[in-house]
This record gives C-alpha cells, structure tokens and sequence, in this order.
C-alpha cells in the first residue's frame, strides 16, 4: 500500500514545525532536536524544498528556513510532489498509456486501481498545511482526513 518515504515524513514534520513557528527564522539544528530525527537527512530535505520553493533560508548568525507561501496555501500533494513523490498505489500509475505493464493484455485492477489512486490524489490535494498544524488539527469538531474523505466523495 501507499507508503511515505523517510524524506518526505521528515519533509512534512519540518514544513509542520516551520509552520507552527511562521513568525521566527528556524535553524536545520533547531528543527532535527526538536523532532528528533537526522540533522544530516533533514538539511537534504530542506535544500530539496528550498529548491522546489516551499521555504526560503535567512544567512548570517540568525538565519534558518522560514515558509514561502502561508500555511493554507500549501497543500499536501504540493509538499509530496515537490520531494519527488507521488501517492501511487500501482507502479503503473504514471503510465497512461498502460505500456510499461507486463500483465497489460490481461490485467483486471487497473481500473478499478486507478479510480482508488484518484481518490487519495484528491484527498492529498485538499489537505492544507494550516489543517496539518498541532494547535489546528481540529476543524469544526472533524479531523482533516475526514474533511478530505468527505470532500473527494462530492
């Protein structure tokens, strides 16, 4: 099943933290302790998002990353795509044209697969970073996933 990689969990904890913190510049350091995970893997991460233009970094003794669009702007898919990753449920999932597939003449998942692979698509796509937040996770007494399952049944 559909798995995130260790880049991009890191990638949305550290988009989640800078979030949280949206006023003040954070270090790599400051994010890696407080979230307990590989200064080295996460400093990769964050290089990748500042190249894909989700954060922006501050030089000089107090510098660090800060966001580039506010939290409710950026969307999950955005976060997800920008570290080169897709939520695909089938490795046939990128090819349209079904070429790549050995079992092509007599495969009978695809379709229904790919109804299921955009589904999640478009609950990636609703879910904002804002909605993400520790001290927002709660909207109107329903958690986001299932204000995005709700949405991607309309």
């Amino acid at each position: 099943m559909f798995r995130l990689s260790k880049k991009v969990e890191y990638g949305i904890l550290a988009m989640q933290y800078l979030a949280e913190n949206q006023d003040e510049v954070i270090t790599t350091k400051e994010i890696a302790k407080k979230l307990d995970i590989s200064f080295e893997f996460l400093a990769k991460t964050l290089q990748l998002l500042k190249k894909r233009n989700l954060v922006s970094t501050i030089q000089g003794m107090r510098g660090g990353y800060k966001l580039t669009t506010p939290a409710n702007e950026i969307t999950l898919f955005t976060i997800l795509k920008a570290l080169d990753s897709k939520p695909e449920i089938v490795e046939c999932a990128d090819d349209e044209d079904h070429e790549t597939c050995e079992r092509k003449e007599y495969c009978s998942i695809r379709n229904p697969l790919m109804i299921l692979q955009d589904k999640i698509v478009d609950v990636v796509k609703n879910i904002k970073l804002s909605e993400m937040l520790t001290n927002d996770n709660k909207l109107n007494g329903k958690n986001t996933v299932e204000l995005a399952l709700n949405y991607s049944k309309g």
